[in-house]
């Protein structure tokens, strides 16, 4: 049943992007998403995980299975505003695409899934099954919404899980994890001229980044589909005048991991090169504040099967299913349900994301409205029937 016009759908994302919702002030959205769902006799609840930011759960249907669809309410900053065509939080139109930040990570996507929803209870839909919906925080930095889903029990009972991030016309069924690391050494400040009299923190520091960079970038564990862990120093910072001997230093890595090189093996293999140096007077300090795992399940199951045929009819070609360079929250939401469970990565969008003038296609995000709806209720139907 059509419950929105075009019109009414693009002005529903244009609401959420008007909501400046950059790495916090995810409330804001829930409590929109929550008004427009009970306005259509689906009960949601908003749920408090910090001040000013709450994730949004919702559900329709009855029994079993249950799908479960995810998106996250934050955006990354527009930076400097003064390089956007247009106002990044204001959706504008121009040759058939929407501009803002999030239009494409990932409020359309979000936005798609509760239009979905709706039209789906209009039509009295699902007939059997539920579909339950996730709306995150804090998945650019952080992804402590999808985590405290997971601490809740929300994702005990699914059966499946599609993100709505923006993949366009492909399927995405794994990804690499990523860790966010913090070295700190505390030394001892003096004269460089006599450098006898103090302890410099940047030393130990170089010592193991080289050792770090040696061991994993030469590694011989593989992924055939996800490829090497990827390892880099992205910050350091050390002393603060150049003729004294620095007492402080910190060096920040992000490593980007694969199973067979997982995250918990990262921080053994750290902790180890960062032991060695203390054993020789160093003080080194280290603090992991970040720390998703890397996903990867089965290329074919029913709902990637049915995203990528219902989707080509859409599409008008063939889609892929492959590999995601970035992180999602299914590396959270995904930690208790084993390597053969149902998910995929499936929204609409460009490769915009974080970028200047961000965009999503018009045309895709409305596609996207009605192919959600026949997805969803073609995997209840026939995973009921498995």
């Amino acid at each position: 049943m059509t419950v929105f016009t075009d019109e009414q759908k693009v002005q529903l994302l244009a609401d959420l992007i008007a909501i400046q919702s950059v790495n916090d002030h995810e409330e804001l959205v829930a409590q929109y998403l929550k008004r427009v769902l009970t306005d259509h006799d689906i009960d949601a609840r908003i749920v408090p995980v910090s001040s000013g930011r709450a994730n949004l759960i919702a559900e329709i249907g009855h029994g079993t299975p249950v799908l479960g669809i995810s998106g996250h309410m934050d955006v990354v900053s527009p930076g400097d505003v003064t390089q956007w065509q247009s106002d990044p939080f204001k959706l504008s139109e121009r040759s058939g695409n929407l501009y803002g930040r999030g239009a494409s990570d990932m409020k359309s996507g979000l936005a798609a899934l509760v239009i979905a929803m709706i039209e789906l209870q209009a039509a009295g839909q699902p007939k059997t099954g539920r579909i339950r919906l996730m709306a995150t925080i804090a998945e650019e930095v952080g992804e402590t919404g999808s985590q405290a889903f997971l601490e809740q029990g929300a994702m005990d009972d699914v059966d499946a899980l599609l993100i709505g991030e923006p993949s366009g016309y492909r399927v995405f069924y794994a990804h690499k994890g990523s860790m966010d690391i913090r070295l700190t050494s505390q030394g001892k400040a003096a004269h460089s001229s006599m450098p006898e009299m103090g302890v410099n923190a940047i030393d130990p520091l170089l010592v193991i980044l080289n050792q770090a960079n040696q061991v994993f970038r030469n590694s011989d564990r593989h992924n055939e589909l996800l490829g090497d862990l990827a390892f880099n120093t992205t910050v350091f910072q050390g002393g603060n005048q150049v003729n004294s001997i620095p007492e402080m230093a910190t060096a920040e890595m992000n490593v980007r991991t694969i199973p067979e090189f997982n995250n918990d093996q990262v921080v053994a293999t750290l902790k180890e090169l960062v032991d060695q140096q203390n054993q020789q007077g160093a003080q080194v300090s280290t603090d992991v504040y970040m720390s998703q795992w890397p996903v990867e399940e089965p290329k074919e199951t029913l709902l990637s099967q049915l995203a990528v045929k219902i989707g080509a009819d859409y599409a008008g070609t063939v889609i892929p299913k492959l590999a995601l360079p970035a992180v999602t929250d299914a590396s959270n939401l995904l930690k208790q349900k084993g390597h053969e469970f149902p998910f995929i990565i499936f929204g609409p969008g460009s490769d915009t994301a974080h970028q200047v003038d961000e965009y999503v296609n018009k045309q895709m995000f409305l596609d996207f409205t009605q192919l959600y709806q026949q997805l969803f209720i073609d995997y209840l139907q026939q995973a009921t029937r498995s």
